[in-house]
This record gives structure tokens, C-alpha cells and sequence, in this order.
């Protein structure tokens, strides 16, 4: 028999599926990860631990709210949460899953169909869904109440979380491009602030539940939420529970109206990734090429003076937004210096001397200031011949940072008036804060000029190893100096209010902006002929990152 007689003779096989073979791919990815470093596998073992721990607390919490008067909107508004945090999970941690970047699979013969149904099933794999399944079903326990109700929470468990899991895909996909670029990762990396600014709303959210019959406030974005899938799932098991059958139904199809659309928009966006080329690079050429042709400046550079002045807040500024690790600075001395005051007023117990946040986190941001250039301090070390050149370096510096400081610290300090109050503080409460921020531009700029160290870009570390203890000293030494400069304003304040001169509190926003400047210039005076002497020892110091 020919060669073609026995294949032709050979039965034809359908197709191998897709699945097994993307679950088993999922099982190798963790598998093989966990055998890279002990300490690795030591936080994955962990993080194990962690969720069964919490999972296992929760769930014990939710069958304990079983039979209460606002179980259903607690268990609602937790649905809702965890499929946001699904959505937003990939945004902040595009790397933690290999499998989320569709583009590896660009180049084997898959067809969307098939690769979608094995992508979700080999997403099922993993502690994510099953700390979800966990919380669902004893968010359907919790609110169960019959037979009905019951074979109603089944199939609201299954959509719930394939519902999270396609939502976490179909956002993977759409912005796969983006998370691997480097504004995915300067993304990636203020991911954390984010974190923080969330943890503080759970925060208050606790303090607020824990008050007597504290689930009532739930009640009105409960009946929100039970309509909004796939939180809408969790609240047709309640109505089923009391007889409410139509209500029932028209959740769970709200539900599974949204997976068939995730589903078909996941399907859409993987297509068009698939078989769309990467003009990404070429679009920026494009865009650098008519940024290049044009012959003015645009924004703010046609506002900065000439000469080194204009260029060094330029370059200031552009880092602050350009490279990853002055943009977390930034961000987060934004964020906590407003966050501050926030949260003191969403306690009850604020006070608006706790707008002083924005002056102390922004003011910090002159610390360091050669540190954040790394070894390309030496660009900067080639222009500075004099006193004066290192003076108007500085200044330069410290006018960047202040450009976005003083408008900043006067919004905070009048939304904390408005907000906690009283308005009677304003001025007072408005001129010490920039005469805090003026004192530690001034013991910045020196603390930059005698303890600079190096900022690796390429760890997660902001310090260079050996150089903790100096980071340590500048910024704590400096700080308790700058409180020192502001003692004789302090002192002023104390006055007034002792000797019941509450009429002239308005002379603290003159005197502290003209304190505030005047602190200022004295430290970049007393900083810059420091920097001209230390160069070699500043430029050795910044690099060793």
C-alpha cells in the first residue's frame, strides 16, 4: 500500500480540544514560577494561607448574617465589589498572570471561539476564582430562604463568577497594549497610591458599619446595586427567597445578558488585537515627528523664562510626570496630603490644621532633588562653574515644585475650611501652611547639597543599598529643622490666641508667605555654594543606583 493509499485510509480526527491543553499550560505557568526562587514560592504558599484565612472569616461572617434584616444589601454591595476589583485588577498587575497577554498567541492557528471558551476555563484555575466562589456562595447562603431560592443561588454562583472572570479577560485584552507599554507600567507602579486611597474608604466604610444597626446604610445602594449585574444575580436569590419570581428571573438574565456582552466584546478586541499590526511605534514616531516640525513651544514651556531658569523647571517637571519613580512620589504626596484631610472629615473628628498634609508631603519633594537625576547628574555637574550657577539650579528646582505646591496647598486648605471648618482659621490655618512649605524648600535644598543618595530605576527599592541610614537622616533631620524655622511663626500663633488677639489672626498670611519665601532663599542661598564644592562627591553619591 502507498504512502498515499495509508493516509488517505487513515481516519480523519476531530480537532484536539483547546482546553485541556490551556489548563494544563495554566498549571505549568504556576508550577514553573513557584520553582524559581524559595522566596517565591514562600509568598505564593502564603498568599495561599492569607486567602483561605480571609475566605474562610468571611464566609463564617456571612452565615452569620443569615436571617438578618440587611444581609441582602451587604451581600449585594460585596458582589458589586468584587467584580470591581476584577475589572481593575489587570489594569494595576498586568504581568502577575502570563496567560493574560493574548499577543503571545499570535502566531499559532487559533480560532477566537474556541481560544475565548479555553482562556476562561483555564482562568478558573487559580486562588482568585475560588476565594470568589467562596464569597459568592456564602453571599448566596446568606440570603437563601427555600428550594426556590436555592436552585436560583446555583446558577447565580456560576454567572457571578464567570461573569468576574470574563470581565477581568475582556479588560486584559483591550488594554494589553497599553499595560505593556511604559505608561502601563508607570500605571502599574502608582497602583499601589490607588490601593491606599481604597483601603482608607474600606476604612471609614468599617467604622461606619460597626455603629448599632450600622447595615441600614447599605439599604439605599443595595436597591441600586440589585439591578446593576452581576450583583443583580445575588439579589434574585433574595427575591426568589420571598416569592418574588419575576424579579428573580429578570436578575439572573440581567446577569447573563452581561456575560454573553463580555463575552462578545472580549471576542471582538481579541480578534482585532490578533490581526491588527502594532502601529503603536510608528504612532509615536508620527507624533515625536510633528512635535519636532513644529516651531514654538506649546503649553507651559512658552510661559518659562529663558536661560537655565525655564529649561531646569521643564526638565522638572517632565520628570515628575515622565519617569516612574518621581511619578510615585508625586502621586502619592498628592493623594495622602488630600487624603488626610478627607479622611479626618469623613471620621467626624477633623480638624483643618490637617490640611498642614499637603504642605509637609510636597515640601518633602526638595529632598533629594540630585538623587532623582541618577547618574545623569553629571549633565547637570558640567553646567555648574559657580555659586551662582548651583543657586539658580536650585532655584529653578524648588520654582517647579512650588508651581504645583502653592496652588495645591490652597485648594486642600479651603476645601478643609469649607468642608470641617471654620472659615474664621482660613487665613491663619493658609499662611502657616506656606510657611511650612517655604522652611522645607529651604532645609530640602541643603539636605540635597550635603546627604544625596541614589534612587535605583530599576528596582522597586527608592533607596540604594548602603545608603538607608543617609536617606533616613535627610528626610527625618530635615523635617525636625524645618519644624524649628517655623517655631518663631508657631510661636506668633500661639500668642495671638492666648492673648485673645483673635482680630489680627489675619496678619499669619502675610507674615507666613513672606516667612514661608524668605526661609527659602536663605536655604538655596546657604545650599548652593555647598553643591558647587560637592560635585564629584554628589555625582559619585546619586549613582550607585
Amino acid at each position: 500500500m502507498s504512502t498515499e493509499s495509508a493516509t488517505a485510509a487513515a481516519p480523519r480526527g476531530a480537532a484536539p480540544s483547546l482546553t485541556g491543553v490551556f489548563v494544563r499550560l495554566k498549571l505549568s505557568l504556576l508550577r514553573n514560577g513557584l520553582r524559581g526562587s524559595t522566596g517565591r514560592t514562600l509568598a505564593y504558599v502564603g498568599s495561599i494561607l492569607v486567602g483561605l484565612l480571609f475566605t474562610t472569616g468571611a464566609m463564617l461572617g456571612l452565615l452569620a448574617l443569615r436571617g438578618t434584616a440587611h444581609a441582602g444589601a451587604l451581600v449585594v454591595l460585596l458582589t458589586g465589589i468584587l467584580a470591581l476589583g476584577w475589572a481593575v485588577l489587570p489594569l494595576f498587575f498586568p504581568t502577575g498572570d502570563e496567560t493574560l497577554d493574548p499577543t503571545r498567541l499570535v502566531m499559532l492557528p487559533l480560532r477566537p471561539r474556541p481560544l475565548i471558551r479555553s482562556l476562561l476555563v483555564a482562568s478558573l484555575v487559580g486562588i482568585g476564582p475560588f476565594v470568589t466562589l467562596a464569597l459568592v456562595t456564602g453571599s448566596v447562603i446568606a440570603v437563601a430562604d427555600g428550594a426556590a431560592a436555592a436552585a436560583v443561588g446555583v446558577v447565580a454562583v456560576v454567572l457571578v463568577v464567570l461573569v468576574c472572570v470574563s470581565l477581568a479577560r475582556a479588560v486584559a485584552t483591550a488594554s494589553v497594549r497599553l499595560l505593556t507599554s511604559r505608561r502601563g507600567r508607570d500605571l502599574a507602579v502608582l497602583g499601589g497610591l490607588f490601593i491606599a486611597l481604597g483601603a482608607q474608604g474600606v476604612n471609614i466604610a468599617a467604622q461606619k458599619l460597626g455603629r448599632p444597626d450600622g447595615l441600614s446604610v447599605l439599604e439605599p445602594v443595595g436597591t441600586v446595586l440589585r439591578w446593576v449585574p452581576p450583583a443583580s444575580a445575588v439579589g434574585a436569590v433574595e427575591d426568589a427567597g420571598h416569592g418574588a419570581y419575576g424579579r428573580a428571573l429578570a436578575g439572573l438574565a440581567l446577569t447573563a445578558v452581561a456575560l454573553v456582552g463580555l463575552l462578545w466584546w472580549w471576542q471582538r478586541t481579541l480578534t482585532t488585537l490578533m490581526t491588527a499590526p502594532d502601529s503603536s511605534t510608528l504612532q509615536a514616531v508620527e507624533k515625536d515627528s510633528a512635535r519636532g516640525a513644529g516651531k514654538e513651544e506649546r503649553g507651559l514651556a512658552r510661559l518659562l523664562p529663558d536661560g537655565r531658569t525655564g529649561a531646569v523647571v521643564l526638565r522638572t517637571l517632565r520628570y515628575a510626570w515622565r519617569d516612574p519613580k518621581s511619578k510615585m512620589a508625586w502621586a502619592t504626596a498628592l493623594g495622602v496630603g488630600l487624603l488626610v484631610p478627607v479622611v479626618s472629615a469623613a471620621q467626624g473628628n477633623g480638624s483643618i490644621y490637617s490640611s498642614f498634609s499637603a504642605s509637609a508631603l510636597l515640601g518633602a519633594q526638595m529632598y533629594n532633588q540630585f538623587g532623582q537625576d541618577t547618574s545623569a547628574f553629571w549633565m547637570v555637574a558640567s553646567t555648574i562653574a559657580t555659586p551662582r550657577d548651583a543657586y539658580e539650579e536650585l532655584r529653578a528646582r524648588a520654582l517647579a515644585l512650588a508651581s504645583v505646591a502653592v496652588p495645591f496647598v490652597t485648594l486642600v486648605v479651603l476645601g478643609s475650611a469649607a468642608v470641617i471648618g471654620p472659615w474664621s482659621d482660613f487665613l491663619e490655618v493658609y499662611g502657616l501652611s506656606l510657611a511650612v512649605l517655604g522652611a522645607l524648600l529651604a532645609t530640602g535644598a541643603l539636605s540635597s547639597a550635603l546627604f544625596p543618595y541614589s534612587i535605583p530605576s530599576e528596582s522597586n527599592k527608592n533607596v540604594a543599598p548602603g545608603q538607608g541610614a543617609i536617606a533616613w537622616f535627610s528626610l527625618f533631620g530635615g523635617v525636625l529643622v524645618g519644624a524649628v524655622l517655623c517655631a518663631p511663626l508657631l510661636g506668633l500663633t500661639i500668642w495671638l490666641h492666648v492673648a485673645g488677639l483673635h482680630h489680627l489672626l489675619w496678619v499669619l498670611l502675610p507674615v507666613g508667605a513672606v516667612y514661608g519665601a524668605g526661609a527659602a532663599e536663605l536655604g538655596l542661598r546657604m545650599a548652593a555654594p555647598r553643591v558647587a564644592r560637592r560635585l564629584p562627591e554628589i555625582l559619585v553619591a546619586v549613582s550607585k543606583g
